[in-house]
C-alpha cells in the first residue's frame, strides 16, 4: 500500500513536471505556480527513495520559485538596465543572454556547492550515489537561478541536469520519473532554441523602435 502512494505521488509529480516544462518551453510565468506544486510533491518521493540531496533542493526550489515569479512579473528595472526597448508599459523581463561576468561567480558556487553537498552525504546519510546525487542539485542550483533571471544558457544546465538525472534515477528504480527527465533533455534542446529565437526577436524589435524617426 505505502509503495502504491509513493508511485502515485511520482505520476502526478510527472505530470504536473510536464505542465511545468511546457510553460518553460513557452516562457509563460505561470510555469513558476507549477514550480511551487511539483516540488512540495518530490520533497516526499525523493525523501524515501533516500535521494536526499534532490530532497533538499526541492525545498530550495519553493522559495526559488517565489523569487522567480517576482524577478519575471517586475523586470521592468533590469530591462532598463540592459537599455532595451520593448513594448511601451510591459512589465516582465526579458530573455537575455548572462553575462559573462557570472560565469566565475557562479562557476565557484557550482564546485563548493558540489564537493559540500557529497560530503554531507557522505559523512551523515545512507546514500548510494552521493557524487551524482550532489552533482546534479549543485547545478540545478545554478540553473535555477540562471532560469529566475531569464538568462538563455539555462537551458545549457538543464540539459545536463536531466542526462545525469534520468540515468540516476533509472537505477533507482524511479521509472516514471526516469522517463520525465528524458522527456526533459529532448524538450530542454527546443526550449533552448526557442528561447534564443525569442531573445532575438525582441532584440530586432528595440532596433526598429531606435531607428523609427521621432514624430513631431
Amino acid at each position: 500500500m505505502y509503495k502504491r502512494q509513493e508511485q502515485t505521488l511520482e505520476i502526478i509529480g510527472t505530470i504536473v513536471g510536464l505542465v511545468y516544462l511546457w510553460l518553460e518551453y513557452r516562457a509563460s510565468i505561470y510555469l513558476w505556480i507549477a514550480g511551487i506544486i511539483m516540488p512540495a510533491i518530490y520533497i516526499f518521493v525523493y525523501y524515501d527513495a533516500g535521494l536526499y540531496a534532490d530532497f533538499g533542493i526541492n525545498i530550495y526550489y519553493l522559495g526559488a520559485a517565489v523569487y522567480g515569479w517576482m524577478m519575471w512579473k517586475y523586470g521592468s528595472f533590469v530591462r532598463r538596465k540592459l537599455h532595451l526597448r520593448i513594448k511601451e508599459g510591459q512589465q516582465e523581463l526579458p530573455i537575455t543572454r548572462m553575462p559573462m561576468k557570472y560565469y566565475l561567480p557562479l562557476g565557484i558556487i557550482f564546485a563548493v556547492t558540489f564537493v559540500g553537498i557529497a560530503w554531507i552525504l557522505i559523512r551523515f546519510t545512507n546514500s548510494n550515489v552521493p557524487w551524482l546525487d550532489s552533482f546534479t542539485t549543485a547545478l540545478s542550483i545554478v540553473g535555477m537561478w540562471m532560469l529566475a533571471r531569464k538568462y538563455v544558457e539555462q537551458w545549457w544546465a538543464w540539459i545536463v541536469v536531466d542526462i545525469v538525472s534520468a540515468g540516476l534515477y533509472v537505477y533507482k528504480d524511479l521509472n516514471f520519473t526516469a522517463g520525465l527527465y528524458a522527456l526533459y533533455t529532448i524538450i530542454a534542446i527546443f526550449g533552448y532554441l526557442k528561447w534564443k529565437r525569442m531573445m532575438e526577436r525582441v532584440v530586432e524589435l528595440s532596433l526598429i523602435h531606435i531607428s523609427e524617426p521621432t514624430r513631431p
